[in-house]
Formats: structure tokens, sequence, C-alpha cells
């Protein structure tokens, strides 16, 4: 059985790819790429801890189900609104669309 720093160490890389993915793209939907790496690498943790503290009982798979409904919900909410901007501005250069401004 691999321990469980192993799973620890994957989903910490997984996350800080998606959070540099976050940081450093200029794109929406690379963005919200990103943000799903960032998700995927929560996920590992809660299939990895319910593995190690409670084999049994399948609650952390039950939740990464559910998150994984949630967050591909949330993806289609963000490219209806990624898809609208695009219309309205021509571009999905998060740094070329100026809403908050007057």
């Amino acid at each position: 059985m691999i321990p469980l720093a192993h799973y620890l160490f994957l989903s910490a890389i997984l996350f800080c790819i998606g959070l540099y993915g976050v940081f450093v793209r200029r794109n929406a939907i690379g963005i919200l790429l990103s943000l799903e790496i960032m998700l995927n690498a929560v996920n590992i943790n809660f299939v990895a801890f319910s593995l190690f503290l409670s084999p049994q009982d399948l609650a952390g798979q039950i939740f990464v189900i559910f998150t994984i409904g949630i967050s591909a919900a949330s993806v289609v909410i963000g490219l209806a609104i990624v898809v609208t901007i695009y219309r309205n501005y021509k571009t999905v250069f998060v740094d070329k669309v100026n809403l908050m401004k007057w």
C-alpha cells in the first residue's frame, strides 16, 4: 500500500501547478483549467484521507463525487461567462477586458 505522504506530495504538486497556472495565465479558459487542476488536487486529498483514516467508510469518495458535480456546474457557468465576454469584447484575455473600469 502506498503511504499517505505520497498522495499528499502528488496533491501538493498538482495544487502548485494549478496555482501557478492561475497566476500566470492570461487566457480565461486556461485559468479555468488551472482551477480544475487545483480542485482535482483537493479531491486526491479527500480520497487519500478517507482511505487512511476510515477504510470502510466511503464518506471521502462520496464527497469527491459531489465536488466533481459542483465543479462541472461551475465550469459550465464559467464557460458561459467566457463566451459572453468573447461576444462583447472579441477577446478571452483577462487583462484586455476591463469590465469594472469607468
